[in-house]
């Protein structure tokens, strides 16, 4: 899809339904469309509207190695109860193996520069081997969620990835995600019940405060301007990720 077909896709979907979205993706894309879930709210949702219309689009996590038993347990019964099988994609084990040795296991508190490193390997790799052979993906994004995330589209073509990106929550606001939730009965994360509305990597994450932004808990040292794995926006990382692989010799 060309910038001008994508213009008028959003024209064309604008003010629509999530499962329209949805509907139209599937239509458009068949099993070349892909589902990304990090387990959390939004992508719960996601998982049982697509489920609805077409059970066999592939649904795939990122396991880092570093995420929350919660997220393990959450995975398992949300394939249990939609009868389906969500894919896990792990980092390499030898940049894993690397990075540690080199900058340490917990490198990602020293820097942003360590940081967006730590999230490229265990992240951005594993997601473009996801990728393979895909043409769009769906992803949980909604404006409200953060400052970085004002500008995101309904339909929109991620040029790292080459694929076109679907963001049919875009416009709900966390009180749609929840009614959604409760009225549909979907499993959800445990941890959102303790202050989490955000989970990422168990060390990355924390709960928020009264009054704090949704996103104001992952990693939560580091300015609101920084806080991207880099899936969502990827920019900003290509400097950064390449001079963290020359000092790791790469």
């Amino acid at each position: 899809m060309n910038a001008k077909e994508i213009e008028k896709i959003n024209e064309e979907l604008q003010n629509a339904e999530p499962t329209v979205v949805l509907k139209w993706a599937v239509e458009k894309f068949g099993k070349d469309l892909v589902l990304s879930s990090s387990m959390g709210a939004e992508d719960q949702v996601l998982t049982e509207m697509l489920v609805k219309i077409d059970p066999s689009i592939d649904i795939f996590t990122l396991d880092t190695g570093r995420i929350f038993p919660e997220t393990y347990e959450l995975i398992e019964q949300t394939n249990k109860k939609y009868n389906i099988k969500i894919k896990p994609y792990f980092p390499d084990y030898k940049e894993v193996e690397a990075m540690v040795s080199e900058k340490g296991i917990n490198l990602f508190y020293d820097s942003v520069e360590n940081r967006k490193l730590c999230c490229h390997i265990r992240k951005i790799e594993p997601l473009k081997r996801a990728f393979e052979g895909r043409k769009a993906w769906i992803s949980g994004l909604r404006r409200e969620q953060s400052v970085t995330r004002k500008g995101v589209q309904l339909i929109e073509w991620d040029e790292a990835n080459g694929l076109v990106k679907i963001n049919p929550l875009i416009e709900w606001s966390e009180q749609q995600v929840w009614d959604y939730i409760t009225v549909n009965h979907i499993p959800y994360h445990k941890l959102h019940d303790k202050g989490f509305p955000s989970i990422g990597c168990q060390p990355c994450t924390r709960a928020i405060k009264p009054g704090e932004d949704v996103r104001a808990g992952r990693w939560w040292w580091e300015n609101p301007e920084h806080k991207e794995c880099g899936l969502h926006v990827q920019d900003d990382l290509k400097s950064e990720v390449k001079i963290g692989f020359k000092n790791l010799g790469a």
